[in-house]
């Protein structure tokens, strides 16, 4: 467990999977995946996770899941690694506070920050990037606040709600993070 101020990142496990329906059947899975609609069942939600994962594991790719946990131990959300290069170092994350009432309030910039720090402290990854699509200005915003910059523009990669939006990759390297402490302090969080 990698423990924040606001969340915990906790192992992926049963709990998650339960409310996977609820978080990809919602607005939280629109932001999350570009604009996707799914409907998802409890138990379409947990094959589908199982089979991605041995997909995976069958490609020779790395995944690290966590579920994002408020400090009483609520599920709000999911974030880690989507795929990793342990040659060149690098990974790509992906990130979801899948109950939108905890947007806004910090819990996933605070969350983000641990896994950061996780990746590049305790993994020694040399770079991280994540996406999101033009019109995610909540998560472009949260890259900025926490050091990542902004790297490239693919023009009209995902159809979106029957147009064409632009997807936006943020990046990091390492000798740019300035630290989780620095940065909880930078951006003032504090306990609730």
């Amino acid at each position: 467990m990698l423990e924040g101020i606001l969340v915990d990142l906790v192992p992926y496990g049963e709990t998650y999977f339960d409310c996977l329906p609820s978080w990809e059947n919602s607005i939280a899975a629109y932001w999350g995946s570009a604009g996707d609609r799914p409907i998802l069942s409890k138990a379409t939600g947990k094959q589908w996770y199982q089979e991605w994962v041995e997909s995976l594991d069958k490609r020779g790719e790395q995944r690290i899941e966590f579920g994002v946990q408020t400090k009483d131990g609520t599920p709000i959300g999911q974030m880690g690694i989507n795929w990793m290069s342990n040659t060149h170092r690098f990974a790509n994350l992906g990130a979801m506070i899948g109950e939108p009432a905890y947007w806004g309030g910090g819990y996933g910039t605070d969350g983000f920050i641990l896994l950061v720090d996780y990746l590049f402290n305790w993994l020694d990854l040399r770079r991280i990037f994540i996406g999101t699509m033009a019109p995610n200005v909540r998560v472009q915003r949260m890259m900025e606040k926490v050091g990542f910059v902004y790297e490239v523009r693919r023009r009209g990669m995902w159809f979106v709600d029957g147009a064409w939006q632009d997807n936006l990759n943020y990046g990091l390297l390492r000798d740019e993070w300035p630290g989780r402490a620095a940065l909880v302090e930078k951006l003032n969080i504090r306990p609730k």
